[in-house]
């Protein structure tokens, strides 16, 4: 039997999560370590696990649910991400973009990344919310290695926008109504499983990062060949290695997550209920 081909897979996959599903979905949104509550807030969920749609990746990082959460929060309808694949879990990049993927296959163009991440400014402090302006990737790995299908994206595409300009200007507006502290910076990926050393955090300040973290920059980079409007936003969950003499763990993270929740809610709620359809 000839194995299916990537479309194949992810018309596969979107057409599972579309027999459960009656109504087009407006964003999709993905959810970082310690975040996955934020789902409890969608109306009316329909829950479907990763293991059960076809060729789905499994997430199995702390904090991460391992399923979609579909319905309405407030006047959109959103599909969640109540969890994330990463690369430090075994995967590969392409893998982990699966469901960005499917999320296109599935006529969804906006899409917004969160993620727990280790900040690098001594002048911010933890619990901080930074939306993401740009990232660096210094890992060679790229999801769009390999085969290109040209009726996804282009063989070459541009980067200079992935993290759409007109959305960070509205979550700043969003942030500064609701009185919520916000941050813009760049964002640096580094594979993990391990936190970073103390060089590495100097070298990353050195190339202009203001936050660290093990995920996001794929996605961000699939979407942007699927030319999905994204926006992406940190939650500061601990100071980096060699600027806090504190001892990184994942519950740390976790914790932190769950502290910084009420008031990102309250921005995830208003970002998504300006943003124009």
């Amino acid at each position: 039997m000839e194995e299916m081909t990537f479309i194949e897979k992810i018309e596969k996959s979107a057409a599972y999560i579309k027999s459960y599903v009656d109504f087009d979905i407006d964003i999709a949104l993905v959810l970082g370590s310690g975040l996955g509550k934020l789902a409890t807030e969608i109306e009316n969920p329909i829950i479907i696990n990763y293991s059960d749609i076809p060729f789905f990746p499994i997430s199995t990082a702390p904090g991460h649910y391992g399923r979609l959460v579909i319905g309405k929060l407030g006047n959109k309808k959103i599909v969640c991400m109540q969890g994330r694949f990463h690369y430090y879990e075994g995967y590969e990049a392409k893998d982990i973009c699966y469901p960005i993927f499917v999320f296109n296959q599935l006529n969804i163009s906006k899409l917004i990344l969160t993620n727990a991440s280790g900040c690098l400014r001594r002048d911010w402090n933890v619990g901080d919310l930074m939306i993401i302006e740009d990232h660096i990737k210094l890992v060679e790995d790229n999801p769009l290695r390999g085969t290109n299908y040209d009726s996804l994206g282009p063989r070459f595409f541009d980067m200079s926008k992935t993290y759409s300009p007109k959305m960070v200007k509205l979550a700043q507006k969003c942030a500064s109504e609701l009185n919520i502290p916000i941050r813009k910076g760049v964002y640096q990926f580094f594979t993990g499983p391990s936190f970073e050393t103390a060089a590495e955090i100097k070298m990353a300040q050195a190339l202009g990062a203001d936050a660290t973290g093990m995920s996001t920059v794929f996605e961000a980079i699939a979407a942007s060949y699927l030319k999905m409007e994204v926006l992406g936003i940190s939650c500061l969950t601990n100071m980096a290695t060699g600027i806090s003499e504190t001892i990184l763990n994942e519950e740390e993270v976790i914790e932190a997550g769950e502290k910084v929740k009420p008031q990102f809610i309250k921005l995830l709620k208003s970002i998504i209920a300006k943003w124009e359809k």
